[in-house]
């Protein structure tokens, strides 16, 4: 707490040294107060109430080249519901299915659900572990990647106690080499617990939130063009838990004493916005693609 002070000259001071740190507060403030103004109205969710995967709204993700799908399995020990909880597990592949040196289960609403604007959240926890690489995104429907646009809404890794949250396209990626506007920012989480993880999400602007406070914003910018807002499209959640991998491993090698791991998730939850108390923001939409 700032003491009182004495005389005006400090306090003139005070002010000149603080404006910068000001002025970001007012813009957090703002944001914070438009989210808690904006209204909803929930979507589409799923709370994992049933004792099997819902297979009108989830398939399982398939083993590819990428690092966050190499391990992928369908090895029935890695995925179970239980207390209304989806359980993603990473273990050793001690059966030497295929190449990989673990297996790791993901789920994808790619064909059964996606979205354009509006609010996604999802409440989860991790079991920490030297390797481990929780991931919550999202992905547009249309074109391939990176032209599709990705949103991270939350990844983990090794035993960090923050998280990353990003927006990957094209022009991140292939064209802008100043990282302007800043395309992503870390999270402090309380890293045992349960945290929900989301973004609200519009024509001009991603706000990433973590437990319902704004993390980054990442803008529209027109005058940049539109591979640098490749987010006007439907996209669909991903939730993958996955071993290994450039990124995760820069820090040290997976220990396989530290496995099994894995994601619980205790619900995903889609809100449109409302623009009067009976209509819903027709940005918003429920599709399959």
């Amino acid at each position: 707490m700032i003491k009182k002070l004495i005389c005006y000259a400090g306090f003139a001071v005070l002010i000149a040294m603080n404006s910068n740190v000001s002025a970001e507060d007012d813009v957090s403030k703002s944001i914070t107060a438009t989210l808690q103004e904006t209204k909803w109205t929930l979507l589409w969710s799923d709370d994992f109430t049933e004792k099997e995967l819902d297979d009108s709204k989830w398939r399982l993700c398939k083993r590819g080249k990428s690092d966050w799908q190499n391990t992928m399995s369908d090895d029935p020990r890695l995925l179970k519901i239980k207390d209304g909880v989806l359980h993603l597990r990473g273990i050793i592949n001690e059966k030497n299915e295929g190449t990989a040196s673990y297996l790791t289960a993901g789920v994808t609403s790619k064909g059964k659900f996606a979205f354009k604007y509006g609010k996604g959240e999802i409440r989860a926890r991790f079991k920490s572990a030297q390797g481990a690489w929780p991931a919550l995104w999202m992905l547009g429907a249309e074109k391939g990647w990176p032209a599709n646009g990705e949103i991270d809404l939350m990844e983990h890794l090794n035993f960090d106690c923050k998280v990353y949250q990003t927006v990957h396209s094209e022009y991140t990626i292939k064209i802008d080499k100043t990282n302007a506007p800043k395309k992503g920012s870390t999270a402090k989480i309380k890293r045992d617990d349960w945290n929900t993880y989301g973004c609200e999400w519009d024509a001009d602007k991603i706000v990433f939130t973590v437990n319902g406070k704004p993390t980054h914003t990442y803008p529209r910018i027109s005058a940049r063009g539109e591979k640098q807002w490749p987010f006007n499209q439907p996209f669909y959640f991903i939730l993958s838990m996955q071993i290994g991998g450039k990124w995760v491993n820069n820090s040290g090698s997976t220990n396989p004493a530290h496995y099994p791991a894995g994601m619980e998730v205790d619900w995903v939850r889609v809100y449109s916005r409302k623009k009067s108390a009976n209509k819903p923001d027709a940005g918003a939409t429920n599709s399959s693609i």
